[in-house]
C-alpha cells in the first residue's frame, strides 16, 4: 500500500484561533516573497469558511502594493452575485492594509466557459510564477479548488502536466459552471495550506488520505503533487458567525 504524503496538521481550540494563526503564516510568507522578489502572489478559495481568516490577513503590515492577490476558482457568476469569490474576497480581503493590493479575478463578463478560461488565463500571465501562498478549502465530497469528483474534464484539471493556467469546469454536483486554476499552479505553490473546518470535514480528509484508496479524492491528488509538504489548518466547529 503506498503510504500518504507527508503534510503538517495543525488543530485549533476554534476558528478565530486558525484564522489569526493562518493570517499571520500566510503573511509571513507575503513578506518573505516581497524582501526576497519584490512581489508576492496569493491565490485564495472562496465558500463559507475563509472570511475570517481574510479579515485577519486584510489587517497584516505587509508592502501590500507588491502583493497580487487571485483566485483559485470562480463560478461564472458576475462580482455582484452573492455566490461570486471575488465579491468575497473584495468585501473581506480587500480592505483595510490590504486595500492596496493589486487583484486579478478570473471572471470576464462572459458567461461561456471556454472563452472566460481562455480570458483568465492570459491575465494571470502577468502574475509572478510560483504562486508565493495557496489557501485551499475543501467539500465533503473531497473536491478542492473546482476540481469535483463528477466534473467532465477532471482527468485534464488534475494532469500534472497541463499548460494552461485555468480551466473551465462542468460539474453536476457544482452548480454553476466554473473555472479554476489548474493542478501545476496550485502544486507548485511555496505555500499550500488546506484550511478546513467541522469534524466532518476533517473525517473525509483523514479518509482521503488513506492509503489504497480506490478512488482517490482530488485533495489526495494535490496533496500527492504538492512540490512542498502542505499544512492543514482545521478547527472542530465552523462558526457561522464570521
Amino acid at each position: 500500500m503506498r503510504p500518504p504524503p507527508p503534510y503538517g496538521f495543525q488543530a485549533f481550540e476554534g476558528a478565530d484561533a486558525l484564522a489569526e494563526a493562518l493570517a499571520e503564516t500566510v503573511a509571513g510568507h507575503l513578506d518573505k516573497a516581497v524582501g526576497s522578489n519584490g512581489r508576492a502572489t496569493l491565490a485564495v478559495s472562496g465558500g463559507t469558511t475563509p472570511a475570517r481568516f481574510f479579515r485577519q490577513l486584510s489587517q497584516r503590515p505587509i508592502d501590500w502594493e507588491r502583493v497580487t492577490v487571485t483566485l483559485v476558482d470562480e463560478r461564472l457568476v458576475p462580482p455582484t452575485a452573492a455566490r461570486s469569490n471575488e465579491r468575497l474576497v473584495r468585501e473581506t480581503l480587500l480592505r483595510d492594509r490590504a486595500e492596496q493590493a493589486r487583484f486579478v479575478g478570473l471572471w470576464s463578463g462572459t458567461a461561456d466557459p471556454a472563452a472566460a478560461a481562455t480570458a483568465a488565463d492570459e491575465r494571470l500571465a502577468d502574475c509572478p510564477l510560483p504562486l508565493d501562498a495557496v489557501v485551499l478549502g475543501m467539500g465533503l465530497d473531497g473536491h478542492t479548488a473546482s476540481y469535483f469528483p463528477d466534473a467532465e474534464n477532471l482527468d485534464t484539471l488534475l494532469d500534472p502536466a497541463a499548460r494552461a493556467r485555468v480551466l473551465p469546469v462542468r460539474a453536476q454536483s457544482a452548480g454553476e459552471d466554473r473555472l479554476t486554476l489548474t493542478l501545476p499552479l496550485v502544486a507548485r505553490a511555496r505555500f499550500l495550506a488546506l484550511h478546513i473546518e467541522g469534524e466532518a470535514k476533517r473525517t473525509v480528509f483523514e479518509q482521503a488520505m488513506q492509503a489504497g484508496t480506490a478512488s482517490p479524492a482530488p485533495i489526495r491528488a494535490v496533496f500527492e503533487r504538492a512540490t512542498t509538504p502542505p499544512t492543514v489548518y482545521w478547527a472542530p466547529s465552523e462558526d457561522k458567525k464570521p
